[in-house]
């Protein structure tokens, strides 16, 4: 739902930059998505992105409308197609991350949400889960604080202490490259990375301990310890 309300978003802006400055047109890509938008907060995804075609702007505010162009103007953008999708369409749901939710719920395992979106809230609502987490550090509440967002750690870290846990005994289960970063340079016991993208190299490459391609494969509380176990750092 995010790859395609950032595709939408920047495509039309890229097509509208060539009628306008005859710049050629080359369509945002899921690779692009993955390399520069993927699990940053809006505006550092936006900024990040347009860095990467050479393209300046300036930052604006988060005040700003839809219709400025100005890297929070963009971000705008991008979250207002996104809701649109969110209320059309709604949010897939995983079987096996719900199953698993439920099972570490169920035997009083703290359960913490860190998401660089400031529509985290609203996702969990949308398909009823958001009661199973005791602690939520989204982008409304890094804003609220000042929290850096990934690859920092900072929002894994404040879940972890609205938790009353210690990182070094707390697992990461992330699909970004900035997630695992984030989770390696926090000292985390274990830094789980999911492969939905084909992209199983890359979290390795940029900390990720261990992947899988669906959390099925962990095979639920049991083999989360026996990783944790494997992999948690002294």
């Amino acid at each position: 739902t995010h790859a395609a309300a950032w595709k939408k978003m920047f495509d039309d802006f890229l097509i509208k930059r060539e009628k306008e400055l005859h710049e050629p047109y080359k369509e945002f890509t899921q690779n692009d998505y993955l390399a520069f938008v993927d699990g940053k907060p809006r505006y550092n995804g936006v900024a990040s992105f347009l860095e990467s075609r050479g393209i300046s702007l300036p930052w604006g505010s988060p005040e700003d409308s839809t219709e400025k162009e100005t890297v929070c103007g963009l971000g705008n953008r991008k979250n207002e197609a996104f809701n649109e999708v969110l209320k059309r369409d709604g949010a897939e749901v995983y079987p096996s991350s719900k199953k698993l939710l439920f099972e570490l719920k169920e035997a009083g395992i703290g359960l913490g949400v860190a998401s660089s979106s400031k529509n985290c809230k609203a996702v969990l609502e949308a398909v009823n889960l958001l009661h199973l987490f005791g602690a939520r550090v989204d982008g409304v509440v890094s804003a609220e604080l000042g929290l850096k967002g990934k690859p920092e750690p900072d929002i894994f870290t404040k879940a972890c202490e609205l938790l009353g846990a210690n990182p070094a005994s707390s697992i990461v289960v992330e699909d970004a490259v900035s997630g695992v970063q984030a989770g390696a340079k926090g000292g985390f016991g274990l830094t789980l990375g999911i492969a939905r993208e084909e992209n199983k190299v890359e979290l390795l490459k940029n900390g990720a301990d261990f992947v899988v391609t669906d959390l099925e494969e962990v095979n639920g509380l049991e083999g989360l310890n026996n990783l944790f176990l494997k992999f948690m750092r002294k």
